[in-house]
């Protein structure tokens, strides 16, 4: 079989190519309308069948069309038609910035296939005018990475089960979203009727930090409210229930843990019960201490960033307390 005015380096839009055989009775020609480019590395498969008044005679060579397949069919002296279909794009669907999301489900395991398929992927991307390309590999199939790396992507930020790759087409800075900046702690100011403050030691800390009384911290989790986290890391340290009163404080910090900001905010509580039970894990020791008490500190005194997020708490705290009152007697 002859293929004239084809390469398998490229396809422009509009191409004719010559067909010929020992299978067939006359030459054909057909105006390919590809809706790709080729890659390197790349050779496509192709089929055609011809029919006419005899039969039906059909041809196909994997030698050199390898990556699509087509169907070209004819009718003495009627136009023939080509059917395309790609079978070397990874499977993805669209964003709503002119980019696509690879499906994370159907990557080929195969690395030489699926270096072949990515190679193959972006530029049919390219032609499809695609911005940003979002390449999630999960941890079972983290044998692909490299091959990522290898063709141009970046990595973007990881967890436990996966990282995620991106690739930028146009030229130009890239304008995909850059990986989380931040992480979100909150703090508990919980105080009861008799002023006490719940406080805890914690087990793992900073030497400078031993003999700490400090309100109950954590993190935020993935899709949690700040109140909700901040009623849940009480409980889980010291085993008290909490109903969330409003934010009183926040500070900003730069470059707290791996380059990342930190956000974290002071929640006042109301106490709903009173007995103590601690988390072993990661509590040493927690207690009601008198708020005088838990001022005075030491470390509380020489830490004026913290100092001040107390006073801040102490200061709303009494005009809640002064608004009680004047509510009580009509004020």
């Amino acid at each position: 079989m002859e293929l004239k005015l084809f390469s398998s380096k490229s396809l422009s839009v509009g191409t004719e190519i010559m067909l010929s055989s020992s299978f067939l009775n006359s030459r054909q020609s057909v105006k390919l309308i590809p809706r790709f480019c080729s890659c390197r590395g790349i050779f496509p498969k192709a089929s055609y069948s011809r029919t006419s008044q005899n039969g039906i005679s059909s041809v196909s060579h994997e030698n050199i069309l390898d990556s699509y397949s087509y169907r070209i069919d004819g009718t003495n002296g009627s136009a023939s038609k080509m059917h395309f279909k790609d079978k070397r794009v990874l499977d993805a669907i669209d964003d709503m910035y002119d980019g696509v999301v690879v499906n994370p489900e159907r990557l080929p395991s195969n690395p030489n296939v699926f270096a072949s398929m990515l190679r193959s992927s972006v530029c049919h991307w390219k032609i499809e005018g695609k911005k940003g390309i979002w390449l999630k590999l999960p941890v079972e199939k983290c044998g692909l990475v490299p091959i990522a790396v290898q063709e141009g992507f970046q990595y973007h930020h990881a967890e436990r089960s996966y990282v995620m790759m991106t690739y930028w087409i146009p030229d130009g800075p890239c304008l995909l979203p850059s990986n989380a900046s931040h992480q979100v702690g909150i703090g508990g100011f919980v105080i009861n009727e008799r002023d006490e403050v719940l406080v805890v030691q914690e087990k793992h800390c900073a030497p400078a930090l031993l003999g700490l009384w400090k309100i109950p911290t954590g993190f935020i989790l993935e899709s949690e409210e700040i109140y909700t986290g901040a009623v849940r890391e009480v409980k889980e340290e010291t085993g008290i229930d909490t109903e969330f009163v409003e934010v009183v404080a926040f500070r900003h910090a730069q470059n707290v843990s791996f380059e990342k900001s930190d956000l974290f905010f002071i929640c006042m509580l109301r106490p709903l019960s009173t007995q103590i039970v601690v988390d072993d894990l990661e509590i040493q020791a927690a207690k009601w201490m008198p708020l005088d008490e838990f001022v005075e500190q030491p470390l509380i005194q020489g830490d004026s960033m913290f100092k001040k997020i107390v006073e801040i708490c102490i200061a709303r705290l009494r005009k809640v307390l002064l608004w009680i009152v004047c509510s009580s007697i009509g004020v």
